[in-house]
């Protein structure tokens, strides 16, 4: 994959992952105010699992903006498209898919299944 793709598709993933964590991240506050607002509610375990989820999928999108972030600094260290672990190449097809791969599919499903 040529860089200037690379760079284009790790933009976007950031753009995307950046959206959707502002957003979870006020869904969370909003859920904190309404039970803060509402304490003596029924529904106050049901308040308390949104935030849960809230606080889970913002700790998943911070997590992927970190591998974003170490692809793009393998664009930049020339290393970017083949694997962390092994220097095989990664094919086009999973970087177009996933820009942050940073292993096989073949590594990564042995991850996986281990």
């Amino acid at each position: 994959m040529d860089a200037q793709r690379a760079k284009e598709l790790l933009k976007a993933e950031t753009e995307r992952l950046t959206a959707l964590l502002r957003s979870t991240e006020s869904d969370g506050r909003q859920n904190r105010e309404a039970q803060d607002d509402d304490l003596e509610s029924d529904d106050s375990a049901e308040q308390l699992t949104a935030e849960g989820v809230d606080d889970a999928l913002a700790e998943g999108f911070r997590l992927r903006l970190e591998a974003v972030k170490r692809a793009e600094q393998r664009l930049a260290d020339g290393t970017y498209g083949v694997s962390v672990r092994s220097g095989e190449p990664i094919p086009e097809e999973r970087l177009e898919f996933d820009p942050a791969a940073e292993l096989t599919v073949e590594e990564a499903t042995q991850d996986e299944q281990d």
